[in-house]
C-alpha cells in the first residue's frame, strides 16, 4: 500500500459526474473471526455485470487493510492495491470473489470501520467506513443481501437482520432486505439484554432488544418504550410496519455521531440511549427519544429506499429529521417544539449558510463526506421537507409518501425520485422548488405594507402581483384593502454569486386593533422576486403577524416598532410569532444597551411579565419566553447592522438584563416557583418536564438575588438530575460551587456519562475571564479521556459555546482549542473536522480576533499529516 500522506491528498467529488458502478452484488458472505490486533475478514460475494453501466475498471474500495488471500472463480490472483483500494481484472460474465483481510480493530481510533470500545467490538460504517473492513464497492448505489458469521469467544455476536444459527463460539445472521455497506453492522461482546416485544399491526410479533455493558440494566426502560411508540407512531402515521423478526439496540461509549440506522442493529452512543431519573435530565429525555425515533424511522426512509450517492444525503436525512420532529410534537408541546426547531437553525444552520462553510441542501461537490453531515443538511432539509408539506397539504403529503414508499422501495433514490412523486401525487409543478435543494444561503424577505382606507380614490386600485383580483377575503364586513409586498434576496455564497427565486411559504394572520383575529393563518406562496397580496374587505388597519409557524427558514426583515410588537407579544394566537416579537424586543433592547448605553426596554418587560403571569399557558412555553437571545445570537445581529460585535460588551449587556429581570420580578419568582413544583413522583413526560423547565428558569434568577442559597437548597434536596444539574449550574454562576462541585464528583465518578455534564457545566458556566483556565484544568483532570468523543466535546464543545470565554480578545480560546485539535486529529479526524467550524463566524469580529483565528487556523493547517477531513474544514474556512 501506498504512505498515508498520499490516501490523505485531497480528491474533488462531483455530483455531475456520477456513474454508476459496473457491477451488480447478487449475495456477500462475510466471516469474522475477531482478535483486537488482528481480526481476520473472509468475503465471498457474487458478482454480475451491470447492464446500466458504461464500462470500466474493476475497483473495489479499501483503505488500511493487510490482504492476505484474493481469489476470482476459486483461482488466487495478484490484484494492484493502490492507498484507495485494488484493481484487478475479471470476467465478462458472473463471478465469484473471494478476499482475506487482516485488520486491527484495537488500533483504530478513528472510530470508523471494525474498531474495540472497553473490550467491545463494534462498526461505524457510514459514510465510507465499510472500505476499513473489507474490499468492496462502498457506494450506497451498491445493494445486495448480508449473510455473515462471528466466530469469537465473546458471549454476544450481533449483526444485521435475523439471527440464523448460532453455536459455542459463533453466531451467523442473515438479512434477507437489500442494503449498502454503510448500513453494515457488528457487535461483539461482554454484553447484557433488556428485553421487550412488539406486535406489529398486522399481528407480527418483533423482538425487541437493548445490549448495555453490564451495570447499565436500570438504564433502558426508557429507550425502550421510546422505540415501541416510535414503531406504532410509524404505523399509524406513515402506514409502516416492521419488517425483521429482531430488532436490536447496542449502547457504545465510543462513538463519533449520536446513533446509526443500521438495518436490524441500531448502534447508539450510549449518551443517546442511556438513561434513569437519577442520572439523565429532562432535556436527555427528550433527546433520548427523538433519536430513538429518528434511528427507528430511517428503517424505511434510508434502509428500504436509501440513497444514490453521498450527494443525496439530505434524501435521509432532511426526511428523517422532519418525521422524528413530527413525532416529538405529537408526543409534547407541538408549539415548543416548533420554537425549538427554529431556535436551533437560526443558531446553527443560519451561520453556516451565512459564512464560508456555506453549501446547498444537496452539495455540488466535496472532498470529504464526513464534513456534509451538517446542520444545512440535517436541519435545513427538514425545513424543506416542512414547507413541501405545507405547500401541498397533509392529504397531498400522504398520498406523495405512499406513492414514494411503493415506487422506490428497494431503490437507491435520488432528490428528483422524491420531487417526482410529489408532482405526479398532487399534479404540482415542483421545478422551482427544487433549487431549495440547489441554492446554498439564506433567502432574506423584506416586507413593506399599504394601507387603503377604501374612503378615497384609490379604492379599486389594481395591485400588481397581487393574490387575486379582489384580494384576500377576511372576516369583516369593511371596504379597506391591506397590501404586503415581499421581496426576496438571497446573498452570494461560495461557488454561486447569483440566486433565482424561490418558492417561499409565506404563513399569515391579521389582527385588528383590538387585538381579535380577522384572518386566520393564511399559507401565501411567494415565487417573484418581488409579490404583492391584497386582503380585502377590513374595517380597520390591520396589525400583521408573518411567518407563523416559521413557515420557511429564512430572514424576515420588516420596519416593526416597538408598540407593534409589544402588540404581537401581548395579542398573537400564533405561540411561535408571539414568543418571536418577545425575542425581537429584547434583542432589540441589548444591542441599544450594547450601542447606546440605553437600560432595558420597560415596555418589553411589562409585556413578558403578563405572559409569565398567565397560567393558562404551557410551563415549557412560559420557560422559553424567560430565555433571551444568545450571545452568538447577539454577536450575528449586531454584525448585520454594521456594528462589529465586542463579545465582553455582549456579555456584560446579558448579565445586566437578568439581573435586572431578577430584581423586577422578585415578588414573581416565588408564585412562579410555586406553580411549577411538581408534587408527583419523577416521570419525563411533557407536563412535568414543562414545570421543572419554568422553576428551573426560575431559580437561575433568584439565584442572583439570594446568592445562591435557593440553589444550594434544592441541589441538597434534589430527588433527580434535571433538579440536580439546575442547582449546580446556578451555583456555578453565582460563584458558589465549590463543594456542590467536589460533591457532584464524588457522587457520580463512576458514572462516564453525568461526568460528561460535570466536565462540561464548569466551562459552560465559567466567567469568560476564567473559561480557558477551567478548560486547562479540567483536561489535566485524571478523568478526562480525550479519545473519547463525549467527553471531549463535553469540554471543548462548552467552550466554544462559552462566547465571550472563547472569542478572548487575547486569542486564548482560540489557541486552546486549536492545541488540542491538532493533537485530536491524528486519532479522530472526524470530530476533528467538526470541531473546527468554532472558527466559521470568523469574519463577524474585529481584526485582532481574526488575525488571532486565522493564526490558529494556520496552525492547524501546517499540521504534518493533517487528515482530508479537517484539512477541508480549515481550507474553506481560511478561504
Amino acid at each position: 500500500m501506498k504512505d498515508a500522506a498520499a490516501a490523505s491528498q485531497p480528491e474533488t467529488v462531483y455530483l455531475a459526474e456520477y456513474t454508476p458502478f459496473g457491477w451488480q452484488i447478487e449475495d456477500v458472505h462475510l466471516t469474522f473471526r475477531l482478535s483486537p490486533g488482528a481480526t481476520r475478514v473472509f468475503a465471498r460475494i457474487q458478482f454480475a455485470p451491470n447492464p446500466d453501466a458504461p464500462d470500466q475498471d474493476f475497483f473495489l474500495d479499501g483503505e488500511e487493510l493487510t490482504l492476505i488471500r484474493a481469489a476470482i472463480d476459486g483461482t488466487e490472483i495478484t490484484p494492484e492495491i493502490t492507498a484507495k483500494g485494488l484493481r484487478c481484472a475479471v470476467p465478462e460474465g458472473r463471478f465469484q470473489w473471494e478476499a482475506e483481510v487482516e485488520i486491527a480493530p484495537d488500533a483504530n481510533t478513528a472510530l470508523e470501520g471494525l474498531y474495540l470500545s472497553n473490550g467491545m467490538f463494534c462498526t461505524q460504517c457510514e459514510a465510507q467506513g465499510f472500505r476499513k473492513i473489507t474490499f468492496y464497492p462502498d457506494r450506497p448505489d451498491v445493494m445486495a443481501t448480508f449473510t455473515v458469521r462471528i466466530e469469537s469467544d465473546l458471549p454476544v455476536l450481533l449483526s444485521n437482520g435475523n439471527p440464523k444459527a448460532s453455536g459455542d463460539g459463533w453466531a451467523e445472521w442473515h438479512d434477507p432486505w437489500p442494503k449498502p455497506a454503510y448500513l453494515f453492522a457488528l457487535v461483539a461482546g461482554d454484553l447484557v439484554a433488556h428485553p421487550d416485544s412488539f406486535t406489529t399491526a398486522s399481528g407480527k410479533d418483533v423482538a425487541l432488544n437493548i445490549y448495555v455493558r453490564p451495570g447499565d440494566e436500570d438504564k433502558c426502560a426508557f429507550g425502550m418504550e421510546a422505540l415501541k411508540k416510535s414503531m406504532r407512531w410509524d404505523e399509524e402515521v406513515y402506514g409502516r410496519e416492521y419488517d425483521l423478526d429482531v430488532f436490536n439496540i447496542v449502547a457504545v461509549d465510543d462513538f463519533n455521531m449520536g446513533a446509526m440506522e443500521n438495518k436490524g442493529l441500531n448502534i447508539f452512543n450510549s449518551s443517546c440511549v442511556l438513561a434513569s431519573p437519577e442520572t439523565a435530565t429532562d432535556g436527555n429525555f427528550e433527546r433520548i427519544e427523538a433519536i430513538v425515533a429518528h434511528e427507528y424511522f430511517h428503517n424505511w426512509t434510508g434502509n428500504r429506499i436509501t440513497c444514490r450517492d453521498w450527494f443525496q444525503l439530505c434524501l435521509k436525512e432532511g426526511l428523517t429529521v422532519f418525521r422524528d420532529r413530527q413525532f416529538t410534537a405529537d408526543m409534547r408541546s407541538a408549539p415548543v417544539k416548533r420554537i425549538e426547531d427554529a431556535m436551533m437553525i437560526r443558531a446553527r444552520q443560519f451561520p453556516e449558510d451565512q459564512g464560508p462553510l456555506s453549501h446547498p441542501v444537496r452539495p455540488e461537490s466535496f472532498q470529504e463526506i464526513n464534513n456534509f453531515y451538517t446542520a444545512t443538511v440535517y436541519e435545513k432539509g427538514a425545513e424543506v421537507i416542512s414547507m413541501l408539506h405545507l405547500l401541498v397539504g397533509e392529504e397531498g403529503y400522504r398520498k406523495a409518501c405512499d406513492l414514494y414508499f411503493d415506487r422506490h422501495d428497494g431503490d437507491a433514490a435520488t432528490i428528483e425520485d422524491w420531487l417526482k412523486v410529489f408532482e405526479d401525487a398532487t399534479g404540482r409543478d415542483l421545478t422551482q422548488f427544487k433549487r431549495w435543494y440547489s441554492q446554498s444561503g439564506t433567502p432574506r424577505v423584506t416586507v413593506s405594507e399599504h394601507w387603503d382606507s377604501g374612503d378615497g380614490p384609490e379604492r379599486d386600485a389594481p395591485v400588481t402581483g397581487a393574490a387575486s383580483g379582489d384580494g384576500i377575503a377576511v372576516s369583516e364586513e369593511g371596504h379597506g384593502r391591506y397590501t404586503l409586498t415581499f421581496t426576496q434576496e438571497t446573498r452570494p455564497t461560495p461557488g454561486q454569486d447569483s440566486k433565482a427565486p424561490q418558492v417561499i411559504p409565506i404563513a399569515v394572520g391579521l389582527l385588528n386593533p383590538n387585538g381579535d383575529e380577522v384572518l386566520p393563518t393564511t399559507v401565501l406562496e411567494m415565487t417573484e422576486a418581488k409579490q404583492s397580496f391584497v386582503f380585502a374587505g377590513l374595517a380597520a388597519k390591520p396589525t400583521p403577524s408573518i411567518l407563523r409557524g416559521f413557515s420557511a427558514p429564512v430572514v424576515l426583515d420588516r420596519d416593526v416598532s416597538r408598540e407593534e410588537r409589544a402588540f404581537l407579544l401581548a395579542h398573537d394566537t400564533d405561540p411561535f410569532n408571539r414568543w418571536d416579537a418577545s425575542r425581537a424586543l429584547a434583542r432589540d433592547s441589548l444591542v441599544a444597551m450594547i450601542t447606546e448605553g440605553a437600560g432595558p426596554d420597560e415596555a418589553w418587560l411589562d409585556g413578558l411579565e403578563r405572559v409569565l403571569r398567565d397560567d393558562r399557558l404551557d410551563a415549557a412555553y412560559r420557560a422559553l419566553m424567560m430565555g433571551g437571545p444568545t450571545q452568538s445570537e447577539l454577536a450575528q445581529v449586531l454584525y448585520e447592522r454594521g456594528v462589529t460585535p465586542d463579545p465582553d460588551a455582549i456579555w456584560d449587556a446579558t448579565e445586566t438584563l437578568r439581573q435586572v429581570m431578577a430584581e423586577r420580578w422578585v415578588d414573581l419568582l416565588p408564585r412562579l416557583a410555586a406553580e411549577a413544583k411538581v408534587d408527583a413522583p419523577y416521570a419525563p413526560d411533557a407536563a412535568q418536564c414543562g414545570k421543572r423547565a419554568l422553576s428551573g428558569a426560575v431559580l437561575a434568577l433568584q439565584s442572583r438575588l439570594d446568592g445562591g442559597a435557593a440553589a444550594q437548597k434544592q441541589y441538597d434536596a434534589a430527588t433527580n438530575m434535571t433538579e440536580q444539574m439546575q442547582a449546580l449550574t446556578a451555583l456555578v454562576r453565582a460563584g458558589k460551587a465549590g463543594d456542590a462541585l467536589s460533591a457532584f464528583e464524588a457522587q457520580w465518578r463512576h458514572e462516564r456519562l453525568v461526568m460528561d455534564k460535570w466536565f462540561g457545566l464548569q466551562v459552560a458556566a465559567a466567567p469568560p475571564a476564567d473559561a480557558v483556565a477551567t478548560v486547562q484544568r479540567l483536561t489535566a483532570h485524571a478523568d478526562f479521556d480525550w479519545k473519547n468523543p463525549n467527553r471531549f466535546r463535553a469540554v471543548m464543545g462548552s467552550l466554544t459555546m462559552n462566547h465571550a470565554g472563547f472569542h478572548r480578545a487575547d486569542g486564548a480560546g482560540y489557541d486552546v482549542l486549536a492545541d488540542w485539535l491538532i493533537k485530536l486529529d491524528d486519532l479522530n479526524p472526524q470530530t476533528t473536522a467538526r470541531m473546527c467550524s468554532a472558527f466559521q463566524t470568523l469574519s463577524r469580529y474585529d481584526a485582532g480576533r481574526q488575525e488571532k483565528m486565522r493564526a490558529a487556523l494556520g496552525r492547524i493547517m501546517a499540521k504534518d499529516g493533517l487528515s482530508r477531513d479537517t484539512s477541508e474544514m480549515v481550507s474553506r474556512i481560511l478561504s
